[in-house]
């Protein structure tokens, strides 16, 4: 029988002191890596990363349950307006991530910087050597380790029908514009902005918010038309692409969708 470590003692006393510390938990030879931290998954999947810089790049996919936001036009319900998922703890979440020989993982949402634990996640993930995105609305700060900060802030566009979401909208409307996140953000990882275009008056509005945020670098800004299917992606690409060629902001096609269709797991 395995002699009883001073940390499982702590631990059965209540009096862990590295609790002071959680994160160095993970680098514990004598307990199981980070079993205490849990955190509610609606999937995890191989990819190609259809957006952004890293577009085509093959990846892990690890997408919260949960969000603070409730977008009109959200792809993931299952995340947002009727969350699903199961609760992993850390090591459960790096079992299923190391399945798969894949230097990448990208970790979204929902809006993963609501829970807490992913700062130990991302410590693990970080250890074993794997570049990390993580995607997120840009409404909550967490002091989280990753290699790319991709954030994508909620347009007026986003903001639910009134008549559909009464509550939530007064909530998404409060809750989507967070200048001091967003400037911590920025101060503190490589980025990338992505912004959501539904039709050409939101283009006024992204020039707006970037005036709002002078110190962001604008070849790091990102349009995506918004839609889930070709035919209405296409149509809103055709004066997007050349309107982001003409202003100095990069286009960004949502290729998962060309390659897959919208699918669940892509």
């Amino acid at each position: 029988m395995m002699e009883e470590s001073g940390e499982v003692a702590e631990l059965q006393s209540g009096k862990d002191a590295s609790f002071d510390n959680p994160l160095s938990l993970c680098h514990s030879a004598t307990l199981p890596l980070c079993n205490f931290f849990t955190m509610r998954i609606a999937e995890i999947y191989k990819s190609r990363q259809g957006e952004g810089f890293l577009t085509g790049t093959e990846s892990i996919f690890v997408r919260a349950s949960g969000c603070n936001l409730r977008c009109g036009f959200c792809d993931t319900p299952y995340t947002s307006w009727t969350p699903e998922g199961e609760e992993l703890s850390v090591d459960e979440i790096l079992e299923r991530v190391a399945r798969w020989n894949v230097s990448h993982v990208v970790i979204t949402g929902g809006e993963p910087l609501l829970f807490a634990d992913l700062e130990i996640l991302c410590e693990a993930l970080h250890g074993r050597g794997k570049h990390l995105t993580i995607e997120t609305a840009g409404t909550v700060f967490l002091p989280v380790r990753c290699d790319l900060m991709s954030i994508s802030p909620k347009l007026s566009n986003s903001t639910p029908r009134l008549e559909a979401a009464p509550t939530w909208r007064a909530r998404h409307e409060k809750s989507r514009h967070a200048p001091g996140v967003i400037r911590h953000l920025i101060s503190d990882y490589q980025y990338q902005f992505k912004f959501v275009i539904d039709r050409p008056g939101d283009c006024a509005e992204v020039e707006s918010y970037l005036a709002e945020f002078p110190e962001i670098d604008r070849p790091r800004v990102l349009l995506m038309p918004q839609g889930t299917d070709l035919a209405r992606l296409s149509e809103t690409g055709s004066w997007l692409e050349p309107y982001c060629r003409e202003h100095g902001l990069t286009f960004c096609p949502r290729k998962h969708v060309e390659w897959f269709g919208f699918v669940r797991g892509t």
